[in-house]
């Protein structure tokens, strides 16, 4: 069904209710309650359509489960969501689009259900209120005649069987006696569900009993089930086939529609690029009080990347207004914490209902151990029991805190309370531990907490860390007396503990986060001696394969900042890209080696970083850039700091091509340059540049990776000329995957008297010929070839003969893997490997189509080989008919360390009797 082509025609007998329906849902739904946190208007009322701010949704979601707290969710992606958003990339959908067949991915003749997936406070039920509001006021959706929506949190308070008939009644009841008629064209409805993570009963799409069991089965409006059931069968299409269905909720109740009949998904990314700004700029009345706050919220590396999340911008709305507003706040700081925040934002409501109740501390002592038990229970709604189970009377005061909710339940409506949200939840219970006279067991509850894995007292800990800090403490103390000095102490001692148990247990992704968790810790604290002492002398801090969000950059930031002894930092793979980038480069030049793989940085990131680079004090030597999707537009910002301390560069699986590496060679070349070892493979090179990189050879250049390119024979016939330049230094370089035939053999031979040591001619098409030729200049007098790969050169026991020839030489480390030497070719490197001047330690045999026939000869030869450590086999044809023999050449080689035997066709026994050997000798290692 396509939704918004011709209007639908209303029978004339339901045109008056329908009219009657969308009176009271506009009614219902023009209006928009806001909390504030003044004395005489603690609820504002806007119109909808003033304060609403578009959010951005995208025609996808991205099937994830969420084990970090909401408060970091999704903030790892919003810079490149702006990226996209600018370059009109990314694939919004409109409200009015969510039933569009251009966006389906299941098509339907029985009708069409979409899901709409957002983490709490997105603004998942704001926007259900304005797909009614605009439904009812004739906007968007012509072609439905009759819109319904329910929300789960009131459907959970139905205990009884119910029909789709007395479902709509009991909350639409002037429907009376039509809905027969309403049946009649189940195309022109639209049900609605708001927040599916929120029921309490389990809807299981992937039970097929459902459609077998009648007693699960709801096919007919009229038909008496569970609430349960009625949805589900909405959603499959079983009850009304044509009609549409919306479902919003979290992403992580998302698996539980894994296999429902879901024809569009939809994901709401919230605020992205001014829409950010113009949420403040709606929520103050003074522009010029909305822009000093979204000024210092843009400035604040922790707020701005917070705010792409509506409630978080209430929050900080509510915190932050008053500094710039009140005379007598300017001069105070402005909080840059998120607990600094939270504490200005208690303090505000303390300051305009404080005089309300005799002791705001014993009542907020009570609200926060209610609050705790709510964040261990995972519990975010009360009900007047709680209250009195912890002697709290609902009352003006409280109020402040405490959301009411009016719950149906059966015929009446009872009141339920709940935290404007549940981070202000994990902050009234950080905050009643330092209230509490008493903390004799407050290092178990810190402990027991901290043990928890699934993620629940993540932010209420470093809610408990920041409370320490005197920043945080101190608006509070004014009203609910000064916070108990042992508290603040024991903090302090947990998490410096915490961080000196956790920093060189880095090894694994748990030992990482739970690393970095405490370094959030550290941040919120705003300890700088504390950070200075804990994190103690510490050289090298990996996060690799850790995924980090902006936020968590911006902290690792802070806690760099304040330590001078880390030299090495290793953020491999940490998915930071441009956004993480920017969090982090006011500490990056402190750094002397400086890993940063794989993290999607761009041109863009490489900007910034040549900026890091350029500055007078940067100790970096080390950078290595591979894999981030560099192209040659950033080439001129690479080439501007050669000139500086760096040494070691690697740019390699990057797009920057022959133009790129053409401005690189002109820096390359200059005077000042230090460049000692440069990566540039998998960059889509050519022979067109072989002349610029021949150009450099000169300089100070060693170590050079041209692998996984296409130099071609031309290319290095070119590179060959520079190779032989009396003033090259090249000692190591890598040719791998270059489409080098033996057409190039003889330039590639003529520089082997230089410097050069390693050379890795691995995947080319050298063939045997190529090897003979080669062979020829490694006997040469000069030659210092020491590491040579010709793995997969297509080489058979026709080359063996010349292979052998260069034993007696400087090699020591040959590669001559996945090729087909054979049996025979094996045999007579056997004969090389006996003589007196062998140096071979590391042979490379596997995939080479070898036998049981060639063992004994190799085990002969090793007999006596003073040299071989390291022998890999793998991927052969050898049975349990060699093992005596392969034991034997392991028992009496006896410089061998390593012996790989992986992939071969040996029995259970066999591989049993030849893994024994492991430890033979101290240092030795047999893999099967």
């Amino acid at each position: 069904m396509n939704i918004g082509r011709g209007l639908s025609e209303v029978p004339s007998h339901l045109k008056g209710v329908q009219q009657k329906h969308k009176e009271i849902l506009r009614v219902q739904t023009e209006t928009l309650r806001v909390n504030t946190i003044l004395i005489k208007e603690k609820v504002k009322i806007f119109q909808l359509v003033d304060r609403y701010v578009e959010l951005t949704i995208i025609s996808n979601v991205r099937d994830r489960t969420l084990v970090e707290h909401e408060l970091l969710a999704r903030g790892r992606d919003h810079e490149e969501w702006r990226k996209k958003d600018l370059r009109r990339e990314l694939e919004k959908i409109r409200t009015d689009q969510l039933f569009q067949s251009s966006f389906s991915l299941r098509k339907s003749k029985s009708g069409s259900s979409a899901a709409v997936s957002g983490v709490p406070g997105i603004g998942k039920t704001t926007m259900v209120q304005k797909i009614v509001y605009d439904w009812a006021t004739g906007k968007i959706y012509p072609d439905f005649q009759l819109v319904f929506s329910f929300k789960f949190q009131d459907l959970n308070t139905i205990n009884c069987r119910m029909n789709l008939r007395n479902l709509i009644l009991f909350f639409y009841p002037y429907f009376g006696n039509v809905l027969g008629e309403v049946w009649k064209n189940p195309e022109g409805l639209l049900f609605i569900f708001d927040g599916l993570d929120e029921f309490k009963y389990r809807i299981d799409f992937a039970d097929n009993r459902r459609n077998t069991e009648p007693q699960l089965m709801c096919t007919n409006p009229e038909c008496w089930c569970e609430v349960s059931d009625i949805v589900y069968s909405l959603i499959q299409h079983k009850l009304l086939p044509g009609c549409s269905v919306l479902v919003t909720s979290r992403p992580t109740a998302l698996h539980l529609l894994k296999k429902a009949e879901i024809s569009v998904w939809a994901e709401i990314l919230g605020f992205v690029g001014d829409e950010r700004k113009e949420y403040f700029n709606k929520f103050f009345e003074d522009q010029t009080v909305a822009a000093a706050v979204f000024k210092h919220v843009e400035e604040n590396q922790i707020l701005y990347t917070m705010c792409y999340n509506p409630s978080y911008c209430w929050i900080l709305g509510l915190a932050l207004g008053p500094f710039f507003t009140q005379r007598n706040m300017k001069h105070q700081q402005v909080p840059k914490t998120i607990t600094q925040l939270y504490s200005y934002y208690i303090y505000n409501i303390l300051k305009n209902h404080g005089r309300e109740i005799e002791s705001p501390h014993d009542v907020f002592l009570k609200l926060g151990e209610m609050a705790f038990t709510g964040v261990s229970e995972k519990k975010i709604v009360f009900r007047n029991g709680d209250l009195i189970q912890y002697n709290l009377q609902p009352s003006q005061f409280l109020s402040g805190f405490l959301m009411e909710l009016l719950e149906r339940d059966d015929s009446i409506q009872s009141v339920v309370y709940t935290f404007p949200h549940l981070t202000i939840q994990e902050f009234v219970a950080a905050l009643a531990q330092f209230l509490t006279p008493d903390p004799k067991d407050f290092q178990k509850l810190l402990s027991e907490a901290d043990s928890e894995e699934d993620g629940r007292f993540e932010i209420f800990l470093r809610f408990v860390a920041g409370l320490s800090s005197p920043q945080s403490a101190r608006p509070l103390e004014e009203f609910l007396s000064p916070f108990l000095h042992q508290t603040t102490c024991r903090v302090i001692d947990w998490v410096k503990e915490k961080v000196k148990g956790q920093i060189g247990n880095t090894a694994t992704e748990a030992g990482k986060r739970n690393l970095l968790n405490t370094f959030h810790y550290l941040f919120e604290s705003q300890n700088k001696a504390l950070a200075q002492s804990a994190v103690g002398s510490v050289e090298t801090l990996a996060f690799s394969r850790l995924r980090l969000t902006p936020i968590d950059c911006a902290v690792l930031s802070h806690v760099l900042g304040l330590c001078d002894t880390i030299k090495h930092l290793d953020l491999h793979r940490c998915y930071i890209q441009c956004e993480g980038l920017r969090r982090l480069e006011h500490v990056l030049y402190k750094f002397q080696k400086l890993r940063l793989p794989s993290n999607n940085l761009g041109d863009s990131g490489v900007k910034l970083l040549s900026a890091v680079l350029r500055k007078p004090g940067c100790k970096i030597q080390e950078l290595d850039l591979l894999g981030n999707k560099l192209t040659d537009s950033c080439a001129e910002d690479l080439a501007s700091v050669f000139n500086r301390s760096l040494t070691d560069l690697n740019l390699a699986d990057n797009k920057l091509g022959d133009s790129g590496v053409k401005r690189l060679s002109v820096a390359l070349r200059g005077p000042d340059c230090k460049i000692q070892k440069l990566g540039l493979g998998g960059n889509k090179l050519t022979d067109s540049c072989a002349e610029d990189f021949a150009s450099v050879f000169n300089r100070s250049l060693t170590d050079l990776n041209l692998g996984d390119n296409n130099l071609g024979d031309s290319g290095v016939k070119r590179l060959s000329v520079a190779l032989r330049g009396p003033d090259c230094k090249i000692q190591k370089l890598d040719l791998a995957d270059n489409k080098l035939t033996d057409s190039c053999a003889e330039d590639l031979a003529s520089v082997f008297n230089r410097s050069l040591t390693d050379l890795n001619l691995g995947d080319n098409n050298l063939g045997d010929s190529g090897v003979k030729r080669l062979s020829v200049a490694l006997r040469g007098p000069d030659c210092k070839i020491q590491k040579l790969d010709l793995g997969d050169n297509k080489l058979t026991d026709s080359c063996a003969e010349d292979l052998a020839s260069v034993f007696n030489r400087s090699l020591t480390d040959l590669n001559l893997g996945d090729n087909n030497l054979g049996d025979s070719g094996v045999k007579r490197l056997s004969v090389a490997l006996r003589g007196p001047d062998c140096k071979i330690q590391k042979l490379h045999l596997c995939y080479n189509r070898l036998t049981d026939s060639c063992v004994e000869d190799l085990a002969s030869a090793l007999r006596t080989n003073r040299s071989l450590t390291d022998l890999n086999l793998g991927v052969n044809s050898f049975t349990d008919q060699s093992v005596p023999a392969l034991r034997r050449l392991i028992l009496t080689c006896r410089t061998l360390n390593l012996i790989q035997l992986w992939d071969n066709r040996f029995s259970l026994n066999g591989e049993n009797q030849l893994a024994s050997l492991w430890g033979y000798r101290p240092g030795l290692s047999v893999t099967m």
